[in-house]
């Protein structure tokens, strides 16, 4: 493995982290000074500081953990173990000097597929029923949910990894098409799948209002056409513990203006002159977490879109938080271009 590409120096900003590791696929990188290992950064420790809404212009030093777990040559065979019980994804293996000489990864080692996490019963709400006007004349032929990634349709992608987390429960909001997705799924007893059909287009989110008698607790929201690498059990206790009624997962995107930007004072004299700027948004990625409660408020069998029940949430006193993710963790098939990018990273 070349460290180098997962080694960043304490002295960089966290912008610049964000981006490693956006670049790297992973959730963690070595901080090092002089060729030796001085801290780690995970996306956790980037998720925490961002929460805060903090500068992201500060230094790595600022939010590494100066006493990593470490692992040498002759420890390696318990490595699994290791990460198993300290719950952690990664681990640098180092020499006598404290350099790193390679980083061992949970999901490489671990042939088995098994999380370091242990699921728990919550239903997944996969909103299957748009027309995917994106994709079109893909979705014209066939239905969005049913779009192959590599050799597997979307939502089946989506519903594997939830199960590899522990979740087995679904729920499918069907309305285009339905008939194909549910024949698809005839006679697979792989999923405890539940079919819920609306009899007009419902939005994002009015769909949700056909599920207050069969939601009893926290459950998990999911648009039919991304996929977020996260911890779900994670998300779930994040959610929780904050005492949230919804959650969204976000991603941080950078946004760069190929233009030099003109800032105009009072009287129509340039004031400063910003050559390519760019932002940094924290933008949703179409997965949820929510509350029974919040169902209460969903007007009954009317259409209602998502971003409608995060204001009336708020209105209402209620708490929405966020759970921001690496951008390279999430994955979009809302165009072609997107498709094409998912299709790839599967073949990784």
């Amino acid at each position: 493995m070349d460290v180098k590409k997962f080694s960043i120096s304490p002295d960089d900003s966290i912008k610049t982290a964000i981006r490693q590791l956006d670049k790297t696929a992973k959730k963690l990188l070595v901080v090092v000074r002089n060729d030796k290992l001085v801290g780690v950064i995970t996306d956790g420790d980037i998720r925490r500081w961002i929460l805060k809404n903090e500068n992201l212009s500060m230094a790595v030093s600022r939010i590494m953990n100066t006493s990593p777990i470490v692992i040498t040559r002759s420890e390696t065979p318990l490595a699994l173990d290791i990460m198993r019980e300290k719950k952690i994804e990664g681990l640098p293996l180092v020499n006598e000097h404290m350099e790193v000489v390679d980083i061992l990864f949970w999901n490489e080692l671990n042939s088995s597929k098994e999380r370091i996490t242990e699921g728990k019963k919550v239903p997944v709400v996969i909103m299957a029923g748009g027309k995917g006007s994106r994709l079109y004349p893909y979705t014209k032929i066939i239905p969005k949910p049913l779009i192959p990634i590599g050799d597997t349709p979307i939502v089946e992608r989506i519903m594997n990894q939830m199960m590899s987390y522990g979740f087995t429960e679904f729920y499918l909001t069907v309305n285009y098409r339905k008939e194909l997705i549910k024949a698809y799924f005839n006679d697979d007893d792989r999923y405890h799948l539940n079919f819920i059909e609306e009899k007009e287009p419902l939005g994002t989110a009015g769909s949700l209002s056909l599920l207050k008698d069969k939601i009893t607790d926290s459950f998990f929201v999911s648009n039919c056409d991304i996929l977020v690498d996260v911890n779900y059990e994670k998300l779930l206790d994040h959610h929780i513990k904050n005492e949230n009624q919804i959650t969204v997962v976000t991603a941080m995107k950078n946004y760069e203006v190929p233009y030099g930007v003109v800032s105009l004072d009072e009287e129509g004299r340039i004031q400063a002159l910003n050559e390519k700027p760019s932002y940094e948004f924290l933008v949703s990625t179409g997965l949820y977490v929510l509350e029974k409660g919040v169902l209460n408020t969903l007007p009954e069998g009317a259409p209602f879109d998502m971003p409608d029940l995060i204001r009336l949430c708020l209105q209402n006193g209620k708490k929405a938080g966020a759970y921001p993710v690496m951008d390279s963790t999430w994955l979009d098939m809302g165009g072609f271009s997107e498709m094409r990018k998912m299709a790839e990273r599967m073949k990784l």
